[in-house]
């Protein structure tokens, strides 16, 4: 059985008392409410890390997680945060590869290789996204581009570590621009995802790694996509900033 994940991506949104007063909300309406095959991740800015993993610590089901990190393990990097300083908070995951982290900051594949191969020895689990653009998508590249992702970032990891790492596919062309991804489009892209896998490792390891959807999802389409056969969870962004659409999102499955 794959996990079930909802990744709640703050952004950079919440100073230090607002992100507490909101991983709060979040931990205590999950006790109650989530149901308890859904892994659910807090992907904090950084400084709220420490201290929201100390609130999930009881937790069997609340994790938390980082937005970046750096492929290297430490040095003369300013700003930068290394995997080290992210597992000594207590968090578990990291997002690597955001569709913001490639545009704003021009992270490549050999880039994100390098993290993901760090986190994985670290210990963290990485939420690894690719997606394309709308200028890709009208192309029809789209397959072949995201595709093209995975095997530059992911595709020389042996199959024990690659079935540690979550992939979260942003449709970018769908996220702000007014254009809307059918629940049948983001099946499709999901679904060449999962063949990729199984064309480069085998079958048996593409249906054990779990691929979220990672265009604006929100109560009232969570259902709908993940009703699709290889939706397995969403990477949340604005939904993640309100505590009851985060937690009713984990109870759409």
């Amino acid at each position: 059985m794959r996990k079930k994940i909802i990744a709640g991506n703050w952004k950079m949104n919440k100073n230090l008392e607002e992100g507490l007063a909101l991983a709060s909300e979040v931990v205590n309406i999950a006790k109650d409410e989530a149901p308890n095959d859904v892994t659910i991740v807090m992907c904090t800015p950084a400084i709220h890390l420490s201290q929201v993993s100390a609130m999930t610590a009881d937790s069997a089901n609340v994790f938390v997680g980082a937005q970046n990190m750096s492929e290297h393990e430490s040095g003369a990097y300013t700003g930068d945060l290394a995997a080290d300083m992210i597992t000594s908070t207590g968090a578990s995951y990291v997002i690597i590869g955001h569709s913001e982290r490639r545009e704003y900051h021009f992270e490549t594949n050999e880039q994100l290789a390098a993290r993901v191969k760090l986190a994985l020895a670290k210990g963290l689990t990485p939420l690894f996204c690719c997606g394309e653009s709308l200028e890709v998508r009208e192309a029809g590249n789209h397959v072949e581009f995201v595709t093209n992702q995975l095997k530059e970032s992911l595709y020389d990891f042996g199959a024990e570590d690659l079935k540690k790492v979550v992939i979260a596919y942003e449709p970018i062309w769908a996220i702000g621009t007014g254009v809307t991804a059918s629940a049948e489009q983001a099946q499709d892209m999901h679904k060449s995802i999962r063949a990729s896998l199984a064309s480069n490792y085998s079958d048996a390891v593409a249906a054990e790694i779990s691929i979220l959807y990672g265009g604006s999802m929100k109560p009232t389409n969570a259902q709908e996509l993940l009703g699709q056969p290889d939706v397995d969870g969403g990477l949340i962004g604005g939904a993640s900033l309100k505590s009851r659409d985060f937690i009713d999102i984990t109870k759409s499955y």
